[in-house]
């Protein structure tokens, strides 16, 4: 390591290792088979001992090593000592190796706020979907969506036991993206993937809209973010207001690495800053490209229902 990496650098190292850390609790809740499965606000809205010990691992450990940062977490949990068997202190060589873009090496931990859903695509791990779940945490900078790591705790798990299990990708504006290998579906096909569990009127009339050859119906905002950069959907589509801060912010860090765009419905960038409500109420609209074709194929009557939101 040359130097002394950026403050901006040195966080997004942690935050890869981190992941990575709360990727192996993921796993360990689910092997031991006692999920400590709680309803938040319904049968669709789920939280496990898994969410609880990765977010309780995830906020103390970035932390303890940057005390002045803002972190927002989904879950609601009370304020107590974590098990020392919980934090993780290490950082990414790799990540750590890499220049700082120009425009972020003098950043101030108390200037960046971090996103972090620590159980992306809870209702599917508790179905066993597992390659929907997603670890994510996302870094932002006034407003915007500047890095973002995504861990897959249970990739390639459909392979058997002689398969690596999890993997890791990141993504910074100005640096690019890495830990997957980016793919475009081709010109002439319009794949949309969209929810899976959380679908009405409103989310389908916008799908239909966009004239698909394919629908895709998975779990987890992160899960479909990475159905776009690895080639499978032109388009992420949810014309609803259920998703957050925590499940964009890491995700639409990447996607802007590689080129591409998260919006709401309307083509409106979302803002990240710590004071922001949490719900992204205009829906969310992604792509890699030929994003503002998607934007004008919102029927004015799904425009309507979200601006009554």
């Amino acid at each position: 390591m040359s130097g002394n990496p950026a403050v901006v650098m040195r966080l997004v190292a942690s935050a890869y290792s981190v992941a990575e850390k709360a990727g192996a609790i993921v796993r360990k809740v689910l092997h031991s088979g006692d999920l400590g499965i709680v309803e938040k606000t319904g049968a669709n809205d789920l939280q496990t001992l898994a969410d609880r010990l990765a977010q309780k691992s995830i906020c103390a450990s970035l932390y303890r090593s940057f005390p002045n940062i803002t972190i927002i977490g989904e879950e609601d949990l009370p304020s107590e000592e974590v098990q020392e068997d919980l934090i993780e202190s290490g950082q990414a060589e790799e990540i750590l190796q890499k220049s700082c873009p120009e425009d972020y090496k003098a950043l101030k931990e108390e200037e960046l706020v971090v996103w972090v859903d620590p159980l992306d695509g809870t209702k599917e791990y508790t179905e066993g979907l597992l390659d929907n779940v997603t670890v994510l945490i996302g870094i932002a900078y006034e407003g915007r969506a500047i890095a973002g790591v995504i861990n897959q705790p249970f990739y390639n798990y459909q392979l058997g036991s002689g398969a690596a299990l999890g993997r890791t990708m990141w993504g910074m504006l100005g640096l690019g993206a890495f830990g997957f290998e980016l793919r475009e579906v081709p010109a002439d096909k319009r794949i949309v993937t969209t929810t899976r569990s959380h679908s009405n009127k409103t989310v389908t009339d916008c799908v239909n809209a966009m004239e698909p050859h394919e629908v895709i119906r998975v779990g987890g905002a992160g899960n479909k973010i990475i159905q776009l950069i690895e080639g499978k959907a032109s388009a992420y589509v949810f014309a609803s207001p259920g998703c957050k801060k925590w499940d964009t912010c890491a995700p639409e860090a990447i996607l802007h690495a590689v080129g591409g765009r998260l919006t709401d419905m309307f083509g409106n960038t979302y803002c990240y800053n710590a004071d922001v409500k949490h719900m992204n109420s205009a829906g969310v609209l992604a792509t890699l490209r030929n994003h503002d074709y998607y934007v004008s194929r919102v029927p004015p009557s799904v425009q309507q229902a979200l601006k009554s939101e």
